[in-house]
């Protein structure tokens, strides 16, 4: 399989696993197809990581408004780093805005950002996996080999081979 078509299929894999993953631990649905579209107003990411550690984000701004959009992501990415995750680990703000109309934008640009966002979502379903306090639904961490890359794979062998 040609490298181009294996990354697709993989990051594939790891859209469908994020989807029923934030589905299932906040309960509620993403209400479109469109992956992107339905984080961009960061309200679910949230309540994934209220749900994850009760009452780390104290509100969440419901208005559908790009500001507040903006605002719920920057207060999740911060939650994160509370629960731990260091900034490497974490996409930017900007990887959840609609860039579909920019003129001077390269093709993969878009795909590289939800990669990103991907990525934050792995990493937090390994801090959900690894807390002793939450037994709600899993990642499976599987879906995201591909996209992480055979170097993590190898890394996280080492690790876990280690503190065993």
């Amino acid at each position: 399989m040609e490298w181009r078509q294996q990354t697709s299929v993989s990051s594939a894999d790891a859209f469908n696993e994020a989807k029923r993953w934030i589905e299932e631990v906040t309960g509620k649905s993403f209400g479109c197809s469109d992956f992107r579209a339905a984080l961009e107003n960061g309200v679910l990411l949230c309540d994934l990581i209220n749900q994850l550690k009760p009452g780390i984000i104290k509100r969440v701004n419901r208005l559908s408004t790009p500001i507040a959009g903006l605002d719920n992501v920057n207060v999740f990415l911060k939650a994160c780093e509370k629960l731990g995750l260091n900034e490497s680990q974490l996409f930017h703000p900007g990887d959840l805005q609609d860039i579909s109309t920019r003129v001077t934008l390269r093709r993969d640009e878009g795909n590289r950002r939800l990669k990103n966002v991907l990525i934050t979502i792995y990493w937090l379903g390994r801090k959900a996996h690894l807390d002793t306090l939450y037994n709600g639904p899993q990642l499976n961490f599987k879906a995201f080999e591909g996209l992480l890359g055979l170097a993590l794979s190898k890394v996280f062998f080492l690790f876990f081979s280690l503190s065993i």
